[in-house]
């Protein structure tokens, strides 16, 4: 969990750093590009107005994920909420620390593949650890089922 969120904030940082909001910068065409915005919002800028409940969501969630991890026993199943547990913890980060101030802040993103909404490597690891958790779930539940 920490090292996905320390990760996430490194690279937060550096396209701080390396980026004009607003301007993309081509990496594959126009097919993959760095685009630096600040998302008040959730997923696909959604809820720009309730800024102050996703907060509260991302850090109830990663104190409940600190709690129930020892109680994990399979790997996958730690895995994927340890992805999911690290990317609301990078969220969390920017909306505590970034303007426009604490627990209202906007959560810096920067990867924008075609179409798609723009997005950061917190976003992605919620995304894929959520794959990971479930596919996890369904297999364990399925290796109960078999007796196995």
């Amino acid at each position: 969990m920490l090292a996905i969120a320390s990760i996430d904030q490194v690279v937060k940082q550096l396209m701080l750093s390396m980026l004009t909001p607003g301007e993309p910068v081509p990496v594959i065409g126009d097919w993959f590009r760095l685009y630096l915005l600040f998302n008040p919002g959730a997923a696909f800028s959604m809820g720009q107005d309730s800024t102050w409940l996703f907060t509260t969501i991302q850090l109830a969630f990663v104190v409940g994920a600190l709690i129930a991890a020892p109680r994990i026993k399979d790997r996958w199943e730690a895995l994927g909420l340890a992805m999911i547990a690290g990317g609301a913890l990078g969220n969390l980060i920017d909306r505590l620390l970034r303007e426009p101030g604490f627990w209202f802040g906007h959560v810096v993103d920067y990867i924008s593949v075609g179409g798609f909404a723009v997005f950061n490597i917190a976003d992605a690891s919620i995304t894929v650890g959520v794959i990971v958790f479930v596919l996890a779930v369904f297999a364990a539940e399925r290796k109960n089922a078999h007796g196995r």
